[in-house]
């Protein structure tokens, strides 16, 4: 049952019952907790620390029932309309800072320095680590405080967040825990210009041996760069042993 529009901003901000939406947007969680993984999860921090009275309860509520009409995720943040108690569906709005091309570019080479960093992102992963290598470079990838976010909304509550902004923001949530790139994508950076500049940049690099990598993981590194022929079938490299005959007069691989 659709509530009168002339009644006071404060009954339609905290007391009335929203509009039922069609095929509206909604989140998978049913009850509990909507984050899952530790991205989603730092990044609704920020939002349930400064969340006020029970606007974050009914925001969940609201993402549970589908209020969410529409919604556009792009670099910078998201826009959504938001069904409320009113006629006409409210304009929300959740924005973060994107990094410039040199700052990505930072990103990027910092990311090559660690090879299992690298190696977990070319795997999809999202390890806890990436934290640290924007850090290193002055940049935060998740929202540090409030500060760090621009949010918006049409409706009259002077809250912020309010129950539409709060619901906008479970549904990322749930998207991010779906898809780990979709924060590095607000931030400027899409999956595969992302994994295409550091597949590029490892390719420069050229395998680096660190200190007590194993042989046979260097060796796989220089054949599948063709810096080396592929050992002949049935034969694998030798690991040279220390000789107290003096250094060997020759060393090789094969026969």
């Amino acid at each position: 049952m659709t509530e009168p529009t002339s009644q006071p901003w404060w009954l339609d901000a905290a007391q009335t019952r929203p509009i039922k939406v069609t095929g509206g947007i909604q989140i998978n969680s049913t009850r509990g907790a909507v984050a899952r993984t530790w991205w989603s999860k730092r990044f609704l921090a920020v939002l349930e620390q400064i969340g006020v009275g029970g606007r974050m309860a009914r925001g969940r509520a609201y993402a549970r029932q589908g209020q969410i009409v529409s919604l556009d995720v792009d670099t910078g943040g998201a826009v959504a309309k938001v069904q409320g108690s009113r006629p006409r569906p409210y304009a929300v709005r959740v924005g973060v800072s994107a990094f410039g091309k040199a700052e990505w570019a930072e990103v990027a080479q910092a990311m090559v320095a660690d090879a299992s960093l690298t190696a977990a992102l070319l795997a999809g992963e999202m390890p806890h680590e990436i934290e640290d290598v924007f850090t290193r470079v002055g940049l935060s990838l998740f929202p540090a405080s409030a500060r760090d976010l621009a949010l918006d909304c049409t409706c009259p509550d002077q809250a912020v967040p309010c129950k539409h902004l709060a619901a906008v923001c479970y549904v990322l949530a749930e998207r991010f825990d779906a898809d780990p790139f979709a924060m590095l994508a607000l931030r400027g950076r899409d999956r595969e210009t992302l994994l295409a500049d550091l597949r590029e940049r490892r390719a420069e690099a050229g395998p680096a041996p660190a200190h007590g990598t194993p042989l046979a993981e260097v060796l796989s590194e220089f054949y599948a760069g063709g810096l080396l022929p592929p050992p002949r079938r049935g034969r694998t490299p030798r690991r040279m042993a220390p000789s107290t005959r003096g250094p060997p007069s020759r060393v090789g691989y094969g026969a």
